[in-house]
């Protein structure tokens, strides 16, 4: 039986959500930012926040304004979201109306939440798989309730977002680790105009039922006792079982999908008296009354929420507009490295090759923080990396902090941002750069915008490692080069060594850097069995060797005199391109200076322009196909910093523009640039 208070409190946030809906629908030209409303849902997410403790993580999505209600956020608050003011204390004015995201006391955690239905639900469920990894480490970063109870983790989504491949993933890594999560379906029938017997072949429940070790349940979401009760036993379950659970809430769909999709533009009159005849709020005061709450108490509720709901609407109008200086704060948090520390060439030990120069640092990494944890395809035991480069690491440190993972691009990314939300220290790998395109929905939609939208509440620290380039019969879809993509994706950092020196250090910092870091690690250099790439094999740096990112290498310097006399000119490249252009400046006795740019963002502008500005003249070498490219970005950059000290066009050389590179190693080596290349690009430059 529920309790008259918690009645009364359900009465009072539902006649604020009524009264919301109908402020904002009266000023529609002060509401001009795009905005849903809960009204039909209120029941079913009242009902679910008033589960939740401090100790709970939380994804709503954007229907969701009751549960925030539920929580104890004023209207005032939510207001100011819906107005993007400065002071909306979610995003800073940066986000839509009920998109939330919350660190702090008194309420579950909220991460980031974007506008892409569906896709919140593999970083909620990364929250709970990084949940249980620390509790399995007994970490101190692992909170329990206030009475001593497990956390849980809920994922609040409409019922169309069921159908998106992302919920699939997660869903089977949720039943496979058996995690603490609640996927909370709000089923109203309907996705934008889309019905549901348009949509699916069947509804969450069914879906939900392919899933063996998922929980599953139905429920009427308008009813507010039902509602109550299911959540109540579903969260208990889950404290105590720590397994997954779907709840499929029933509710009806009363105002408009969003504000500028109008239900006038799409729905019958038939449909919506259907739907309002599960309207959850004459339900609600019809149990209140049967329960002995009396009419004129209800009504007072319903009066003094009315009031409150005007006078915080008056106040958010009047509330301050973002500051437009602000609009670049929050793309990265600061990071403690900052210089470059360590012993790069320790005296008297081996060189070693690249592939292990990466092997080396991970396992350092994982003996000093043990909230470092390293998933993704056949890095486990076993294999441990199609290339070796995790050989021995599972049998170190055990198989719950190095394992494999089923085929899921997006989930080994997405499961990212929960698990640093949380405080693990995430080290993923995607197994070529060619299938990292299933994941770049997580890297773009959540991970990139996440500490930019929530004022860095939630910056995503995390370590994407991604074999990369061709390395001699590859073939189409193993020998790819993704940077220029990657690159186009504000909010990430990229990395790209070319030598075990510069893995390690790179390595080092990549993990320590608050920030995404995306490693691009070249197969050919790995071992350095392309011909010419010996001097990737480096000695070992000690252990504290760091790199900062952003700061880039002089591979080789350019006799002084050539210089003085302007016959010099410079190569700025990475990854293979520097054994490239190491063999091609051979053939032009000290003429050539070479740059390695070690990392792409952050770039080092002042060691490329200081170099091109010395010289003159300026080649861009780059392994991808070259039009549209990272490489021709960087030569416009250029020639618009250096125009005046230049001598000739900036030159670029880059792979064909061909759609994949042939496995024929003669028609691969006919896309792909070589030091006879770089060569005769060379001449032309000096002849210019």
């Amino acid at each position: 039986m529920i309790n008259l208070e918690t009645l009364r409190k359900a009465y009072k946030l539902m006649c604020y959500a009524q009264h919301m809906a109908e402020t904002y629908e009266n000023n529609r030209s002060i509401c001009k930012y795009v905005h849903s409303t809960s009204r039909g849902h209120e029941a079913i997410q009242l009902a679910t926040a008033f589960q939740l403790t401090e100790a709970d993580w939380l994804s709503p999505y954007y229907r969701d304004e009751s549960i925030l209600l539920g929580l104890g956020f004023e209207p005032y608050e939510l207001m100011l979201q819906l107005l993007a003011k400065a002071d909306d204390p979610f995003t800073g004015g940066r986000e839509y109306y009920s998109h939330p995201n919350y660190r702090g006391t008194g309420k579950p955690n909220i991460i980031h939440q974007s506008s892409a239905t569906g896709m919140q639900v593999i970083p909620t469920t990364g929250v709970a798989q990084g949940l249980k990894y620390l509790q399995q480490i007994k970490s101190d970063q692992f909170k329990k309730t206030s009475d001593g109870q497990l956390p849980v983790v809920v994922c609040s989504l409409g019922d169309a977002s069921i159908t998106e491949g992302e919920v699939s993933e997660a869903f089977q890594f949720a039943v496979l680790k058996q995690l603490p999560v609640i996927y909370l379906v709000q089923d109203n029938n309907w996705g934008i105009s889309v019905s549901a017997e348009e949509a699916r072949a069947m509804d969450a429940y069914e879906y939900a039922g392919g899933f063996p070790g998922m929980h599953r349940i139905r429920c009427d979401g308008s009813d507010f006792n039902e509602a109550f009760e299911t959540m109540q036993h579903v969260v208990d379950h889950v404290r105590t079982h720590q397994q997954p659970y779907l709840v499929q809430a029933y509710v009806p769909l009363l105002n408009h999908h969003t504000s500028g999709v109008r239900k006038e533009f799409y729905r019958s009159k038939d449909d919506l008296d259907q739907h309002h005849k599960d309207d959850p709020f004459p339900k609600l005061k019809q149990l209140c009354l049967q329960s002995g709450i009396t009419e004129d108490e209800l009504q007072q509720l319903f009066d003094e929420a009315k009031q409150t709901v005007a006078a915080d609407f008056e106040k958010a109008v009047a509330a301050a507009e973002p500051d437009p200086s602000t609009v670049t704060d929050h793309v990265f948090v600061p990071t403690a490295v900052i210089e470059e520390k360590g012993d790069r060439s320790p005296l008297g030990k081996e060189k070693i090759m690249m592939v292990d120069a990466a092997l080396f640092a991970i396992r350092e990494l994982m003996d000093e923080y043990p909230e470092a944890v390293l998933y993704g395809q056949d890095v486990g035991r076993r294999l441990g990396g199609v290339f070796r480069e995790a050989a021995t690491l599972a049998e170190q440190f055990g198989d719950h902090r190095v394992f494999n993972t089923a085929i899921q691009e997006a989930y080994i990314i997405g499961s990212t941002v929960g698990m640093s939300a949380v405080g693990a220290k995430p080290i993923v790998e995607v197994q070529f750069a060619d299938y990292i395109y299933p994941g770049l929905n997580q890297l773009v939609t959540e991970i990139s915008k996440s500490s930019y939208l929530s004022c860095g509440k939630f910056p995503v620290q995390t370590l994407i490692r991604v074999p990369i380039g061709a390395y001699g019969g590859g073939g189409p879809y193993h020998s790819g080069s993704v940077e220029s993509t990657l690159l186009s994706i504000k909010g990430i950092k990229i990395v790209y060594p070319s030598t075990a020196a510069d893995m390690k250090g790179l390595m080092k910092a990549a993990f320590l850097d608050p920030n995404p870091v995306v490693m691009l690690e070249h197969k050919g250099l790995y071992w350095s069995k392309v011909q010419g790439t010996e001097e990737a094999k480096t000695v070992e740096p000690s252990s504290d060797y760091i790199i900062p990112l952003g700061k880039g290498r002089i591979v080789a310097e350019a006799d002084d005199e050539l210089i003085d006399e302007g016959e010099s000119c410079c190569i700025i490249t990475y990854g293979m391109g520097v054994y490239w252009a190491m063999a091609a400046a051979k053939q032009f006795d000290g003429a050539v200076e070479i740059i390695d740019l070690r990392t792409l963002y952050p770039l080092d502008e002042e060691l490329i322009f200081s170099t091109v500005k010395k010289h003159g003249k300026c080649l861009v070498l780059t392994e991808e196909q070259q039009n549209n490219s990272f490489a021709e970005a960087l030569a416009y950059r250029i020639t618009y910093n250096c125009f005046q000290w230049l001598d000739a066009p900036v030159e670029v050389i880059g792979a064909l523009n061909l759609p994949a590179v042939p496995m024929n190693m003669g028609l691969e080596a006919a896309m792909l640039p070589n030091a006879e290349k770089v060569k005769d690009r060379l001449w032309k430059l000096f002849r210019s």
